[in-house]
């Protein structure tokens, strides 16, 4: 469960929205270094949203570090997503396409390479070693195993819905009107 905080968290980064105030991106979360969200602001390219109770100086401006911007160029989002192990991963909810176990996940192709598999989004699937290893070189119907998720490729939607079922540790309060998520307040 994530936690609200209060106090800025480490290096004060900016929660990223895009022009439509959707975040870029849920996992991981789209979050600037502050450094990168003063070049954004002073380039014009961002609108601040919300800001951090911390001031920042120069010899000639001074302003508080920004705690959620805006992108003013909306980013599409319905460009491919890129075909990675981590989008694999998340594609199945970081859990075994066999089992369902979370720990100790490897990269499967379900057709193995060795009989005409092909590395590509309907053939991998996420797995973890010990299943993994059980399956080894052979056909589905040859193994007493099944999938309990179908590979598919995904749209960045889809990733992003699974995204936002795995929230990071902490988010800070000024964030909270733009993240969708279950959290309670602690503390």
């Amino acid at each position: 469960m994530a936690e609200i905080i209060t106090a800025p968290p480490s290096g004060r980064p900016a929660l990223v929205l895009n022009a439509d105030y959707r975040p870029l991106s849920y996992y991981p979360l789209s979050l600037w270094p502050w450094q990168e969200v003063v070049k954004a602001v002073f380039l014009d390219r961002v609108d601040i949203i919300a800001e951090y109770d911390y001031v920042v100086r120069s010899p000639s401006t001074e302003f508080r570090l920004p705690s959620v911007i805006a992108l003013r160029d909306f980013v599409r989002q319905d460009r491919p997503p890129a075909f990675t192990r981590f989008n694999v991963f998340l594609r199945d909810g970081f859990e075994c396409a066999y089992c369902g176990s979370g720990e100790h996940l490897t990269f499967d192709h379900v057709v193995p390479r060795s009989k005409g598999g092909r590395t590509s989004w309907e053939n991998i699937v996420a797995a973890c070693s010990p299943c993994n290893l059980r399956k080894g070189n052979k056909l589905l119907h040859q193994t007493d195993m099944h999938l309990v998720k179908r590979p598919f490729r995904p749209n960045n939607y889809q990733l992003q819905d699974t995204g936002r079922k795995f929230p990071p540790n902490h988010l800070h309060e000024t964030w909270m009107d733009y993240l969708y998520w279950d959290v309670e307040l602690e503390g």
